[in-house]
C-alpha cells in the first residue's frame, strides 16, 4: 500500500509542476485559457489527490520518523501555494506574475530536494 501510495503522490506532484508551469505561462502571456472551466477545475483535483496522498504517507511514516524533513515539506508547501497563487492570479503585472512563477518552481525544486534526501537542506546536504 505505501508504495502505490508513493507512486500516487509522485505522479500527482509531476502532473502538479507541470499544470503550474502550463498555467503561469497562460497567466504571463495574459492567455484567455486560464478562464476555461477544465482548467480552472483540473488543478484543485490533482493537487487534492497530491495532498492527501502526501498525508496518508505522512501518517504511515509517523511524526517522530520523519519530523524535520517532513515539517519543512509542509512549511515549504505553504510558500509554493502563496507564490503560485500570486503567479497564477493576484500577480498586477506579466512580469510580477513570471517572477512568482520562476520563485515557485525553485521552491517546489527545493521541496524535491527534501523529499528525495529526507533533509530539510534539501540538495544542500
Amino acid at each position: 500500500m505505501y508504495h502505490a501510495l508513493k507512486h500516487l503522490h509522485v505522479t500527482a506532484a509531476a502532473l502538479s509542476i507541470l499544470f503550474f508551469v502550463v498555467r503561469a505561462y497562460w497567466s504571463v502571456s495574459e492567455s484567455a485559457m486560464l478562464q476555461k472551466k477544465f482548467v480552472r477545475i483540473t488543478p484543485h483535483i490533482i493537487d487534492t489527490v497530491f495532498l492527501v496522498c502526501g498525508l496518508a504517507l505522512a501518517g504511515m511514516l509517523g511524526a517522530a520518523a520523519g519530523a524535520p524533513w517532513l515539517y519543512t515539506k509542509i512549511a515549504l508547501l505553504i510558500a509554493y501555494i502563496a507564490v503560485g497563487v500570486y503567479a497564477i492570479k493576484l500577480g498586477p503585472t506579466p512580469t510580477h506574475r513570471g517572477i512568482a512563477a520562476i520563485v515557485a518552481v525553485l521552491i517546489f525544486i527545493y521541496i524535491v530536494g527534501v523529499a528525495l534526501r529526507h533533509n530539510p537542506a534539501s540538495w544542500f546536504a
